[in-house]
């Protein structure tokens, strides 16, 4: 595949901004891609090889002292396909230079500080692809549906989360948001999926209906996330993943476009190329 694919990048096509209304949101779409499936697979394994190379340049860049870093947002309610944008995109770079955190309900410590500090404490280090399995957005998502917290707690962590990740960009790491979306219908298929085979009951749990029975709320949640956390620095793309092959392509084209940003290079040699030639073709 020689040219570029794609109608509409999906940096554009899938950017969460002003205006942006879920209500209105198909997600079986496939915005800016007007192939078939077999085309995109083609496509994401052309990129998933750029994108290997460029993790590479990255994890080499850190190794020779370098700080910056990319970092992985990825969210959405169970089913939406997290696990497989791991496996499946992320699991096409080499694993030394990826770091992984999952974040699940609060541990008993974790509650005992703020609420961004387990996430500071997983923050990728230099020169690593960091990959939040949910993240810090937990906090306006589940805390305000669930009533955990009052209303003027977590109404004022959207600005400090803004704050947060500015004061992360500022610092070398840039930041990629998708918030996975599936439709109800899809959501009820693949929780029955899970109570058919044996081998994904590990995945099945019976709160997820409890949370499926307030899919209004959740939504109303997230359209106020997107509201008042996608910013200029750190946007959110919100992704269709009915077609589980679309969002991993389009999660691989993001993760591509922020590290081409990045205008890595390869680290220049710390010793004398020529010398060590000699030496080697003397040992």
């Amino acid at each position: 595949m020689s040219k570029n694919p794609w109608d509409v990048h999906p940096v554009q096509a899938l950017r969460a901004g002003p205006g942006f209304d879920l209500s209105t949101f198909d997600p079986s779409a496939t915005p800016g891609w007007s192939d078939d499936r077999d085309d995109g697979e083609e496509r994401m394994a052309e990129q998933g090889a750029r994108l290997a190379d460029l993790q590479e340049m990255l994890f080499a860049e850190g190794r020779s002292g370098g700080a910056r870093s990319v970092l992985l947002v990825l969210q959405g309610m169970d089913t939406t396909g997290k696990g497989g944008i791991v496996r499946h995109v992320v699991g096409m770079v080499d694993p030394q230079g990826v770091d992984h955190a999952s974040f699940g309900k609060p541990t008993p410590e974790e509650l005992a500080h703020h609420y961004l500090w387990r996430i500071r404490n997983a923050l990728p280090r230099p020169g690593r692809l960091g990959v939040f399995d949910r993240s810090h957005y937990e906090d306006v998502l589940v805390v305000r549906v669930e009533n955990l917290v009052p209303p003027d707690v977590w109404g004022q962590r959207y600005d400090e989360i803004n704050a947060f990740e500015a004061e992360l960009v500022g610092s070398g790491t840039a930041i990629v948001k998708v918030a996975l979306m599936v439709s109800l219908d899809e959501q009820r298929s693949r929780l029955g999926e899970r109570l058919e085979r044996p081998d994904k009951y590990w995945k099945y749990n019976p709160a997820d209906l409890d949370a499926r029975a307030k899919w209004p709320d959740y939504r109303e949640a997230y359209q106020a996330l997107l509201d008042r956390t996608s910013t200029e620095i750190a946007p959110w793309f919100v992704v269709p993943a009915n077609r589980k092959w679309y969002a991993r392509l389009a999660v691989t084209e993001l993760l591509v476009d922020a590290f081409e940003r990045l205008g890595l290079r390869w680290p220049a040699a710390e010793f004398d190329v020529e010398v060590e030639k000699d030496r080697l073709e003397n040992s």
